[in-house]
């Protein structure tokens, strides 16, 4: 397994996403509240950032900006068509204030 550092907490805002692209991985990394979620930034319907896409705090999605899949946080796995296929999810923590990500 591989520790990335992606970015700094003060990077993200509260209650949306942001694009990553880090040692050849595109990720999309959300904060919510304290929480930060990390997961694969291209829509498994078609190759469109999730990042640019509205998050969904109470149900914890994010959306394709580009044909309304939205895909959950947690799991990957998407909540509504056209999307079939699950997006890659990622461990994630924030240490000494900077967001770390573990790929395998």
């Amino acid at each position: 397994m591989t520790r990335l550092d992606v970015c700094a907490l003060d990077d993200l805002e509260a209650d949306s996403a942001k694009r990553f692209d880090v040692d050849g991985y595109r990720f999309a990394v959300v904060r919510l509240g304290d929480d930060v979620y990390v997961i694969g930034d291209r829509c498994s319907h078609a190759d469109f950032s999730l990042a640019e896409g509205e998050v969904d705090v109470k149900e914890k999605t994010l959306e394709c900006w580009k044909h309304g899949s939205t895909f959950s946080l947690v799991d990957g796995e998407p909540t509504c068509f056209p999307a079939i296929k699950p997006v890659p999810v990622y461990e994630a923590a924030v240490e000494k204030g900077r967001v770390v990500v573990v790929v395998s």
